[in-house]
């Protein structure tokens, strides 16, 4: 053996029994929030380490208190570091708050489908409302245009998790092309007629050793409806979908996604709602004649999508295609669930289907606005002012009222904790800015345990640090954490990575890591990392070929497949052209 495949041999065995105890997250949490050095800061370390973590999870803070910028960030900063912990000891059961948030969503779309049933009888049918029903649908039906057959086809895959029907690390496009047969009732019945033509060979595995008039499929009466944690507070209810049933949804949901595209609205980039939230916060506050804009967010928005505002909203035959490919019926521990909801978080569409609603909604809002104060708008007012990523939406401040009562009416209810339109913050898509300031928080979620938890927390507060002198250096308040976190990693295993590793090493500038440049003609430097890589099963067959066909990036030419959720660390020698640099500590 080389001396170089020895070396990475033995940092492959200090990694594998590497190991910390709670003692490294507790002094971790403490360097941190030493660092912030305010009064609130301090409250969350009393609070933690008495073990009030009850209150601590409740803790909350209020911007408009705040005129100074640094000030807030420093303050928010401490306040959500712990805000999604997962190990804090709290007296809530976080699966029955879930549970419970989820039964009062599934009564309020019951309530909105009886309204709409009964439009005449419905208080709220009147107004304004109704003229933005009808702008909402027209908008829908325009950017939505003909449904094609072929493309639901072509543009079917699978997602990444698990089905009703398979489960754990089996789970991947090879199994399921291999195993998969869930589905139900009212897909089957759209399906069956061209499924054998529109996949021959897919088919042909299906149906194989079966004899005549015996189904290929396995007909379930719906989804699995899970919870999965969320933060401190409350678990999150998700539903597991049949597979088949995911095939096709995940079909929809790309065609929602090319359309909104070509409106503007990108479902594959956060960065337009960052740019704009970062927009609103430097005009907080609105005047007759200015842009101000909001930042609007929804109290579970995936469970408040009713089935009579879809059928309502959406041109005839795309309501049909996506209520066949739904689930209609939910199993619950306590027994099956008929679904007031039209689709759920987990169903393949949902996430472009709620942003399809709310930017239509958004745009009629902001036409009837500009119709009633007798304003002139173009494109960049309805265009350019107006962008959703799922339900996080952007929309012109003057707008904010009129837009929230409409999607009252509609169903949704505003989350007033994280939706501005005055004052001096906002937040999109995970960024958060005071008066233009990025207030990006760190977030704990899990205790420090492994090498990669070590490298993940120490980058990111250097990442925070370098935010914090405003991309030009490291904030030098946070040296004192950031070293612990180092210190403790073995120092064979202290890799320096360019900030486009990820979190595979500690995140350094280019004369930290001092990295050896490659020869022979190659422009660039090496830098070694602890990677992980997926752990392959060896597989053939007809579920093989299949995925090869229909996603050929996703697999080596050598007959191997990935189990879901399992990897293998690796140590990697890779290449970079350029080393970005974070900066020096101040």
């Amino acid at each position: 053996m080389s001396s170089v495949l020895r070396r990475r041999s033995e940092q492959l065995a200090v990694a594998q029994k590497y190991r910390e105890g709670n003692a490294c997250t507790d002094g971790a949490i403490r360097r941190y929030l030493s660092a912030i050095d305010t009064p609130r800061s301090l409250t969350v370390w009393l609070l933690y380490k008495n073990g009030e973590h009850d209150q601590l999870a409740a803790l909350d803070i209020e911007p408009k208190n705040y005129e100074n910028s640094y000030r807030f960030r420093l303050d928010y900063c401490a306040t959500n570091f712990l805000s999604k912990a997962s190990f804090l000891r709290t007296s809530f059961d976080r699966k029955e708050v879930a549970l419970k948030k989820f039964h009062e969503y599934e009564t309020l779309c019951a309530e909105t489908n009886n309204r709409f049933r009964r439009p005449g009888l419905d208080p709220l049918n009147s107004g304004p409302n109704v003229w933005l029903l009808n702008a909402t649908r027209r908008k829908i039906s325009q950017i939505l245009g003909d449904y094609s057959a072929d493309e639901l086809v072509d543009e079917a895959n699978w997602g990444p998790g698990v089905s009703t029907l398979l489960k754990g690390a089996e789970v991947s496009a090879y199994n399921k092309f291999h195993a998969e047969r869930g589905i139900t009732r009212d897909l089957y019945a759209l399906v069956s007629g061209w499924f054998p033509s529109a996949y021959p060979l897919w088919w042909k595995h299906l149906s194989h050793g079966l004899s005549d008039g015996e189904c290929a499929f396995t007909v379930v009466a719906g989804n699995d409806i899970v919870t999965v944690p969320k933060n401190s507070k409350t678990d999150r209810v998700i539903a597991i979908e049949p597979g088949i049933n995911l095939w096709f949804q995940k079909a929809i949901g790309s065609m929602i996604r090319r359309r909104l595209s070509r409106v503007g609205v990108d479902l594959n980039s956060q960065e337009t709602n960052q740019r704009l939230a970062k927009y609103g916060s430097t005009l907080p506050y609105f005047e007759e004649g200015d842009f101000s804009l909001s930042t609007v967010d929804f109290s579970s928005a995936s469970d408040s999508i009713s089935l009579e505002v879809v059928r309502e909203l959406l041109p005839p035959r795309w309501f049909q295609i996506m209520d066949a490919c739904r689930s209609k019926i939910g199993m619950l521990a306590t027994g099956p669930l008929r679904w007031n909801k039209f689709s759920s978080m987990g169903n393949g569409f949902t996430f472009e289907l709620e942003s399809l609603i709310f930017y239509a909604a958004a745009s009629a809002c902001v036409e009837y606005y500009a119709f009633e104060h007798n304003i002139t708008i173009g494109r960049h007012l309805t265009d350019y002012w107006v962008n959703v990523f799922g339900d996080d939406v952007i929309i012109p401040s003057h707008a904010f009222s009129l837009f929230q009562s409409f999607s009252e009416f509609l169903g949704f209810r505003v989350n007033p904790k994280k939706s501005y339109f005055t004052g001096k913050i906002r937040e999109s898509c995970g960024f958060h800015y005071f008066d233009g300031l990025v207030c990006k928080p760190v977030y704990l979620k899990d205790r420090l345990r492994h090498v990669e938890d070590l490298y993940k927390l120490a980058n990111a507060i250097r990442r925070l640090a370098h935010r914090h002198c405003s991309f030009s250096g490291c904030d030098s308040r946070f040296h004192n954490v950031w070293s612990y976190l180092v210190d403790r990693v073995p120092e064979p295993l202290r890799f320096q990575v360019p900030d486009s590793a990820g979190d595979t090493g500690f995140v350094s500038n280019f004369d930290e890591a001092c990295p050896p440049r490659a020869r022979n003609g190659i422009e660039g430097y090496y830098y070694r990392a602890l990677s992980s890589v997926g752990v392959s099963r060896r597989g053939d067959g007809d579920g093989l070929l299949l995925t090869r066909l229909w996603v050929q990036s996703e697999l080596e030419y050598n007959n191997r497949y990935t189990l879901r959720g399992r990897s293998r660390r690796s140590i990697s020698d890779s290449l970079v052209a350029q080393w970005y640099n974070l900066g020096p500590w101040e």
